[in-house]
């Protein structure tokens, strides 16, 4: 044949589509074109397609030889187009399989000798070329086991660019040469630690007991206090009390951290945890980047925790970053030419110090920082994104009584845990004729207005708080939220006077 037709997959963000590979020889002036809105990594493709398939004993035909990748109009960017490529232009004179290659999808960088290099984002690729009816799909061998996470497609992993003709019906006669697979990168290497259990919190039990209640509704959460209070602790934890992942969070979970280049070799039930650094740049909590958009910590952290110690450090601009993922739960980057899609809807957990030097309202502790300088370290976080906060809570430094052996206020991880699933169980019972499965994710006019609003005499005290000002009508209902949760904790069907009270207390500044 002269035209050699296969299929490869390019991702703009999340979003994985389908690239029909094709290559045409013609008896015109010797050269290697590819066209199809590319950018400058799938420019430079024909070098490496050139030499690889030279270095593996499958030289390339010498003429004008033109690959398209279609549809044209689609941006497309990285190497993973690399082995359809090569494979395509193989298949204009080559003697293969033509129902093979178009039922097949390549994916994968290619080196100059011939072996395939792993590549970012084989995950939500192999998911795409599924969902578009692909039967197979040919990866690197170090994406195999990441690969083989999607259900319902053959996957089949390749050293080399030979193991890939040989898998499309071309007979080799020249004998293989001994190819080692190219690993994944050493730096990237998945870290094994122990979930940390929430028993070694000591002496915080009204703190333990507001994080419960965060992780069974889904509640953002503030905690402000002197350094070695628990705040980094205590958030730590959080992930450990939360219900395992469902196939499809693992999924997506799985596919951001694909896409931001660490390996995934399993799928994990637990949450994920983000720490981003407080000298993290708007972009790094975002995501993005001028060509191959790359997830942030922000979408990276969606099905579990954004934990964002220091929050008075980050800038204002990124912590602004956070309210309309925190409303809508997701995220779009917008970019010349295309527009990504990332989810993020997370759990946000922020510690900061009452002061600059920590000490204010601290017994027996000096604190010399001006007046002036404790409003604004206060004000660092912004009105708006306070009132998305579902819980703020103020923590003290342990007392040396609490340090003592046997102390019964400790909570293990698997008793909270048990807690906060029983919670869910009946949030998604009562919720099981709306979209919605947590009281975080409830409108408030839902709640305000739907069939379980609460009475107007158990409102009461909500009512007056909106009507002289300690509340706005956002607050108004996270704290509705907050009260749903608390009756859930308590195995009641109805919100009482007592839930109102205390999600009240919560939202308004709890002191531990």
């Amino acid at each position: 044949m002269t035209v050699g037709r296969t299929w490869g997959v390019v991702l703009t963000g999340l979003q994985g589509d389908l690239v029909e590979v094709e290559a045409d020889l013609s008896n015109q002036t010797p050269g290697f074109a590819i066209i199809g809105l590319v950018d400058k990594a799938i420019g430079e493709a024909h070098q490496r397609v050139h030499n690889a398939c030279a270095n593996a004993g499958l030289p390339l035909p010498r003429r004008k030889l033109t690959v398209n990748l279609s549809p044209a109009n689609l941006p497309k960017h990285g190497t993973g187009l690399d082995v359809a490529i090569a494979i395509a232009a193989l298949a204009t004179e080559a003697p293969m399989d033509a129902a093979s290659l178009l039922a097949t999808a390549h994916i994968g960088e290619l080196g100059l000798d011939g072996r395939l290099r792993p590549v970012p984002g084989v995950l939500p690729a192999v998911a795409a070329a599924a969902r578009a009816g692909i039967r197979r799909v040919i990866v690197p061998h170090a994406n195999l086991a990441e690969a083989e996470l999607v259900a319902d497609i053959e996957v089949c992993g390749a050293v080399g660019l030979r193991d890939v003709a040989r898998r499309h019906g071309l007979d080799l006669d020249l004998p293989d040469r001994e190819l080692e697979p190219v690993p994944l990168s050493a730096s990237a290497e998945p870290e094994a630690s122990a979930a940390p259990d929430l028993a070694d919190v000591i002496g915080q039990r009204d703190a333990v007991d507001a994080l419960v209640l965060a992780a069974a509704g889904g509640h953002h959460l503030l905690m402000s206090g002197p350094p070695g209070a628990g705040k980094t602790m205590l958030a730590r934890r959080l992930p450990g009390i939360l219900p395992d992942l469902d196939d499809e969070a693992a999924i997506q979970a799985a596919s951001m951290r694909s896409l931001a280049g660490l390996p995934v070799v399993a799928l994990t039930r637990t949450p994920p945890f983000e720490a981003p650094h407080h000298s993290a740049s708007v972009g790094a909590l975002v995501g993005g980047g001028s060509r191959a958009v790359r997830p942030g910590a922000i979408a990276r952290a969606s099905g579990g925790v954004l934990f964002l110690d220091e929050a008075g450090e980050f800038g204002a601009h990124a912590l602004d970053a956070l309210r309309q993922p925190l409303e809508t739960g997701s995220i779009e980057i917008h970019r010349a030419g295309f527009r990504a899609t990332f989810p993020a809807r997370f759990q946000l957990v922020l510690a900061m110090n009452p002061c600059p030097c920590g000490n204010y309202g601290v017994l027996h502790a000096e604190c010399r920082c001006p007046s002036l300088a404790i409003r604004r370290h206060a004000g660092k976080l912004s009105g708006p994104l306070r009132d998305r906060i579902d819980i703020e809570l103020g923590l003290q430094r342990v007392a040396v009584a609490r340090l003592r052996r046997g102390d019964d206020s400790r909570v293990t991880t698997a008793a909270a845990r048990a807690e906060v699933v029983e919670a869910r169980s009946r949030a998604a019972h009562r919720l099981a004729s709306t979209p919605w499965r947590t009281n975080a994710e409830v409108p408030g006019t839902w709640l305000r207005d739907g069939p379980l609003a609460p009475e107007p005499a158990i409102r009461r005290p909500l009512d007056a708080a909106l009507q002289r000002g300690a509340l706005t009508l956002r607050g108004y209902d996270r704290v509705l939220r907050l009260a749903w949760t608390s009756a859930d904790l308590a195995a009641r069907d109805r919100v009482s006077p007592q839930d109102i009270g205390r999600a009240l207390y919560l939202k308004n500044g709890a002191q531990g």
